[in-house]
């Protein structure tokens, strides 16, 4: 039905670029398996996804994956690492300091300013225009479905003040028109509350963190927040 509505792909295609410089290259007709060992340059197969989900029900250390979710024919199943907020901001600044981007999942539509470009957990005090406290924690949230991963971005730089991050640089996708250019400003505030999920590489994890990725996955609901990253889109 697809092929009929959106025609058979293609077996290879004709590689073609400028770059930064305006140079034109050719490269000739790639399959998908011969521009991946040409051109990518990433062992993403050394990559663990690493989440902070605080709820009492997903302990610290513990692997889950997600009912029913991944859009790969007989691919792994989705694995995620449960860690301690810190340590996941530990590991983005340290791999940004390695000069190494590093590929975000968050909640990207809460406490948000789109057209500057602002992420602060305080930007909005909506209990003093609404005159009721909003006082569910990051794991409440999650219970009662509040926040969930909506959007995949890149963290590609930190403002550090005394050894400790001030604040994050991202770089979105929501064309270069929102933001300052394209980049928003992440408050480490904000990161603490609506950070979800993060990939890195096994060898910024450590030790006991690299043998708990050989644990048997806890499996979570097809509908569970965890999940909606990959399976859904929420609107932000």
């Amino acid at each position: 039905m697809l092929c009929i509505h959106l025609g058979t792909p293609p077996v290879g295609v004709d590689w073609q670029w400028k770059d930064k410089d305006g140079q034109f290259t050719r490269s000739g007709k790639l399959t998908p398996l011969e521009f991946a060992a040409n051109y990518l340059q990433t062992d993403i197969h050394d990559y663990v996804s690493l989440v902070h989900d605080p709820r009492e029900s997903s302990p610290e250390g513990a692997t889950f994956t997600v009912e029913y979710l991944g859009n790969v024919i007989d691919a792994p199943s989705i694995r995620y690492l449960n860690v301690d907020i810190q340590l996941m901001k530990d590991i983005t600044l340290k791999m940004l300091q390695d000069g190494k981007p590093v590929w975000m999942g968050c909640d990207t539509g809460k406490q948000m300013h789109r057209d500057l470009g602002i992420w602060d957990a305080d930007l909005f005090d909506y209990a003093a225009v609404y005159g009721t406290e909003f006082d569910l924690d990051k794991a409440a949230r999650l219970e009662y479905h509040q926040t969930a991963m909506t959007h995949a971005m890149m963290f590609t730089g930190v403002d550090v003040v005394d050894g400790v991050p001030r604040r994050w640089r991202v770089e979105n996708s929501w064309d270069d028109k929102v933001g300052n250019k394209g980049f928003f400003l992440m408050n480490d505030s904000w990161f603490a509350e609506y950070m979800f999920e993060i990939a890195v590489p096994k060898e910024y994890l450590p030790e006991e963190l690299q043998k708990a990725l050989e644990l048997e996955p806890i499996v979570l609901p097809a509908w569970d927040p965890m999940g909606s990253l990959a399976n859904l889109f929420i609107g932000e």
